[in-house]
């Protein structure tokens, strides 16, 4: 009964042994394996482009990009993790090679754009953005369109292309925070602080509109802090810009009051509403 199987595993045996004799088809071999490493390197790059150290992803694409300079991917990880490292002048140079590629896109474009704004380059962004087909309408494009537009002081233009971006992103809170930033910058406190309240409504973790809603709240000589959530050393921080702006604003007493509060708030040593304090205290003796 055991003979099939014995000779199952001879013709078996004869035919490897053919094969060895025959030799490996190493081509077809190193076909398989490029295939392999193109995946492995595909799941590698989105790896480097969202955990890894940004410097290290820099290194990375880096000699990617050296080894098969053709692939616009790499070139576009290379720029990527070049701005993620805060290095916006080699970020830029990046980007603008990755525009001059054959397969480029308009979103490559916005990308070029973005670094020149970080860059402070704000002339030349807004000329790549201008060049860039109206049909492309995206939540980025859009939201620096709005930037460009507060620079130049064009606030129609800025109003219209936030209100645009709100409209194209599930994630609107840093937006309508530049946003109201813009209507603090002109004056329009009331706009601006209707605009910080939405944003914190949108992500309460956002601290930079809890500040900037203190601010604009300040600035109209309201000095009662807005009823969102905050951690005792926000509520600390954000009494001692309460105080700032009410002694910008010339309520000198008031803002050394909420000064003293914030002190005596925070859980620490709050160094910078003393230097703060320490300052007014000094002119008024003055």
């Amino acid at each position: 009964m055991r003979h099939p199987f014995i000779v199952t595993l001879c013709m078996t045996g004869a035919f490897a042994l053919a094969g060895c004799e025959q030799g490996i088809d190493t081509e077809a071999v190193d076909r398989e394996f490029q295939g392999v490493n193109v995946i492995d390197g595909t799941n590698l790059n989105e790896v480097m482009l969202t955990v890894s150290d940004p410097n290290e992803a820099v290194s990375y694409f880096q000699r990617a990009s050296s080894a098969e300079p053709e692939r616009i991917d790499l070139s576009r990880g290379l720029a990527v993790s070049l701005i993620r490292a805060k290095r916006h002048t080699e970020g830029v140079v990046a980007w603008a090679k990755v525009v001059e590629h054959a397969d480029a896109t308009s979103g490559d474009r916005v990308e070029l754009a973005d670094a020149l704004i970080r860059n402070n380059e704000w002339e030349r962004a807004e000329t790549v953005l201008d060049a860039i087909p109206p049909t492309h309408e995206t939540f980025k494009r859009y939201r620096l369109e709005a930037m460009i537009a507060d620079s130049n002081r064009e606030w129609d233009r800025a109003d219209s292309f936030y209100e645009t971006a709100v409209g194209l992103t599930t994630t609107p809170a840093s937006v309508m925070n530049n946003w109201g930033f813009s209507k603090l910058t002109r004056g329009d406190f009331t706009g601006a602080e209707r605009l910080f309240t939405e944003a914190i409504q949108n992500d309460n973790s956002l601290f930079t509109a809890k500040n900037n809603l203190v601010l604009a709240r300040g600035a109209q000589g309201n000095y009662v802090l807005p009823v969102v959530p905050m951690s005792q050393v926000e509520r600390a921080e954000l009494l001692h810009s309460m105080g700032l702006a009410a002694v910008k604003r010339g309520d000198v007493v008031t803002g050394q009051g909420l000064m003293r509060e914030a002190i005596d708030t925070h859980p620490q040593h709050f160094e910078a509403a003393s230097r703060s304090l320490k300052a007014l205290e000094s002119n008024v003796v003055n």
